[in-house]
C-alpha cells in the first residue's frame, strides 16, 4: 500500500497535546497509532528523551507509521496488536507503566479511501471492512451468513438505523440468488430497502449500516470497556488518559466508563457516608468533552463528529482519602 494512503491530518492535535502535556522522560502509549501523526506530534514535545509505543492492528498503518517515525529512532516502539492487549505488550516490553495513553478511535480517513479495504460506501469495492487483515470473518461473511435477526440487531443497535429490520429482510432475500459480496452490491440493496422519502434527507442511506458492519465485524464496542479499563491500571499517578470518539455509541462507553472509575461508589444515596469501601482512581478533566474549532472542521470536515474525552490517575494519597 502507498504511503500516501496513510497520510492525514491527525485530528484535535493541538487540542491532544495540550492536554496530554508530554514531558521528556515521559513514557506514552498511542493506542490506534494509525500513520503516526499524533505519535510524531507526542514525541516532538517530549523531546529529547521521552519514548513512544504505537499499537495499531493494521500493518498498512504500522508500515506507514514506521516511515513517519523513522527519524525518532529507538524512542519509538510500534508494535501490531489491537489495544485490548495493551498489559501484555507493556509487559512483554518491561514497562510497569505510563505517562499517557491516547486512543483514536474508529475507521480513518486512509483507510475509507482505500476502495480495497471495503468499509466505504463511496467506492466499489470487496465487502471486507477488517482494520487488521489476518482477522477470520469479514464484512461479506456477516452479511451472507447471519440470521435476519441477528443481522437486523446488528444494524439497529450499532448503526442506530431505524430501517433495520427492512434492509436485513432485503438483505436475506437478495443473497438466496447470489452472494453479496461487494460495497456497490450492498449500497444498493440499502437503497431499495429504504423508502424513498426517507433517502431525500440527511446521511448517506448506506452510512449507517456499513458503520454498524464495520464495528461488529472488528467487535470495537465490545473490546473498549476492558481496554478502557486496563489502560487506566496502566497509568502512573497523574497520567492521563485521552480518547478521541467519532460517534455516540463509542462515546457514550468512554464517557460511561470515566464515571465509573471517577465515582464508584455503589452505597445508596440515603447513606450519610460511603462504606462500601470503593475510591476513585480518576478525576474527570472533560465532562462535557472537547469538540473539534470551526477553523479545523473547515481544513478537515471529517473531523466535525470527534469529540475528546480526557481524565487522570489520581495518586494513592488522594485516592486513599477518596478525593478528587
Amino acid at each position: 500500500m502507498e504511503e500516501r494512503k496513510f497520510t492525514h491530518q491527525p485530528v484535535l492535535l493541538e487540542e491532544v497535546l495540550a492536554w496530554l502535556n508530554p514531558q521528556s522522560g515521559g513514557t506514552y502509549v498511542d493506542c490506534t497509532v494509525g500513520g503516526g501523526g499524533h505519535a510524531a506530534a507526542i514525541l516532538e514535545k517530549s523531546s529529547p528523551a521521552g519514548c513512544l509505543i504505537g499499537l495499531d492492528q493494521d500493518p498498512h498503518a504500522l508500515e506507514a507509521a514506521a516511515r513517519y517515525l523513522a527519524p525518532y529512532g529507538e524512542r519509538v516502539t510500534l508494535v501490531r496488536e489491537n489495544f485490548i492487549n495493551l498489559p501484555q505488550v507493556l509487559d512483554e516490553l518491561g514497562i510497569p507503566a505510563v505517562n499517557g495513553i491516547l486512543f483514536d478511535l474508529g475507521v480513518s480517513s486512509p483507510q475509507l479511501d482505500v476502495p480495497e479495504r471495503g468499509f466505504s460506501y463511496h467506492h466499489e469495492g470487496p465487502l471486507d471492512m477488517r482494520m487488521d487483515p489476518a482477522m477470520r470473518h469479514t464484512a461479506a461473511d456477516l452479511v451472507n451468513n447471519l440470521g435476519e435477526e441477528e443481522l437486523a440487531g446488528i444494524i439497529a443497535r450499532y448503526g442506530e438505523e431505524r430501517w433495520a429490520r427492512r434492509i436485513a429482510s432485503f438483505i436475506v432475500r437478495k443473497r438466496q440468488h447470489q452472494p453479496i459480496i461487494t460495497t456497490s452490491q450492498l449500497v444498493e440493496i440499502i437503497k431499495e430497502a429504504i423508502p424513498a422519502k426517507s433517502r431525500r434527507s440527511g446521511p448517506h442511506p448506506a452510512r449507517r449500516t456499513f458503520k454498524a458492519l464495520r464495528i461488529a465485524v472488528n467487535r470495537e464496542l465490545e473490546v473498549l470497556p476492558e481496554a478502557l479499563r486496563q489502560a487506566v491500571d496502566l497509568l502512573l499517578p497523574g497520567g492521563r488518559i485521552l480518547v478521541i470518539t467519532f460517534h455516540s455509541l463509542e462515546d457514550r462507553i468512554v464517557k460511561n466508563s470515566f464515571r465509573r472509575l471517577a465515582n464508584p461508589c455503589v452505597c445508596p444515596p440515603s447513606f450519610p457516608q460511603c462504606i462500601c469501601g470503593q475510591k476513585p482512581v480518576l478525576r474527570v478533566l472533560t465532562p462535557g468533552g472537547v469538540a473539534p474549532s470551526e477553523r479545523e472542521v473547515n481544513l478537515n470536515p471529517r473531523s466535525r463528529s470527534a469529540r475528546l474525552r480526557v481524565a487522570e490517575k489520581l495518586s494513592p494519597v488522594l485516592n486513599a482519602t477518596g478525593g478528587e
